[in-house]
């Protein structure tokens, strides 16, 4: 079982200690894909998945869904949460046993989902159809100091509901002189490079556990394809995500790390519980 680095009430001391830093922000990586991003007193949620749900549905089944790293926080630990986004409807980013304690826990927190995904979050969360933010491939949002852009994301491909709008997102977080893009899961697609290049991202979170159809799951850039495009883009860190979580999917950190440094590409490996920030820009 892979450790974190830190874990629940060390977690959130780290956490209680940055928020005085009314500068920087800080990034700590929860598993997965999901992120706590901490910005001028404002907590965000990236996709957390903080339980063991997949683990028990996919029990005896033909894909088990085996732990491989702990579980680094509980939800019910996570407090002053002012908003939680999910990328797509897949349970590892939008988790009914994650999302539902948080909320209730944190009464002014708000959800923000891709619109096409209105219905389906609202059944899965128990909560009023008007509860969630819906936003949109294209569409921009401002929260306090943050504004989150939408973009698509292809899961393996980009998905539309009925009225067009995009069923699969990744989020551009911009923080003061900061940018960070959160792909969520995703393939390449075409005009994605000249995209993201658009909004001058310093930090790229993206998935390396690949596509392979024998997993019988949809699938992610690897981690070839995932330095190739922060490579294109230039001038920013990669951060892997989506691996070392279940058994069946995921990638070689160690053959990331040595594609990165072959390829001269700028990179940060976050221990689970880790953080990154600003300061090491």
């Amino acid at each position: 079982m892979i450790k974190a680095i830190r874990k629940n009430n060390e977690l959130v001391e780290d956490m209680v200690k940055c928020i005085a830093d009314d500068h920087n922000f800080y990034l700590w990586w929860l598993g997965q894909s999901g992120y706590l991003l901490q910005y001028k007193n404002q907590r965000i949620l990236i996709d957390p998945y903080l339980s063991d749900s997949l683990t028990k549905k996919y029990a005896n089944t033909e894909k088990p869904h085996i732990r491989i790293s702990e579980l680094v926080i509980s939800p019910e630990q996570l407090s002053v949460i002012n908003f939680i986004t999910s990328s797509h409807n897949h349970t590892d980013h939008l988790d009914a046993e994650t999302i539902i304690p948080i909320l209730k826990k944190n009464n002014d927190c708000q959800l923000i989902v891709p619109e096409a995904n209105r219905n389906f979050v609202c059944d899965r969360l128990k909560i009023g159809t008007e509860v969630p933010i819906g936003i949109d491939a294209g569409e921009k949002m401002q929260i306090g100091n943050i504004s989150i852009t939408a973009v698509p994301a292809a899961h393996n491909t980009i998905e539309k509901d009925e009225n067009g709008k995009c069923k699969f997102l990744g989020y551009i977080f911009q923080l003061g002189e900061w940018c960070i893009y959160h792909s969520g899961d995703t393939l390449m697609f075409d005009g994605m490079t000249e995209l993201i290049k658009s909004h001058k991202p310093n930090i790229l979170i993206l998935p390396i556990n690949g596509n392979d159809p024998s997993r019988k799951v949809a699938g992610n850039l690897n981690c070839n394809e995932a330095i190739a495009l922060a490579k294109n883009i230039k001038n920013t860190i990669v951060i892997p995500c989506h691996y070392d979580l279940f058994e069946f999917n995921t990638a070689d950190i160690n053959y990331f790390i040595e594609t990165a440094i072959s390829e001269s590409q700028d990179y940060c490996v976050l221990d689970l519980g880790g953080k990154f920030s600003s300061n090491e820009l």
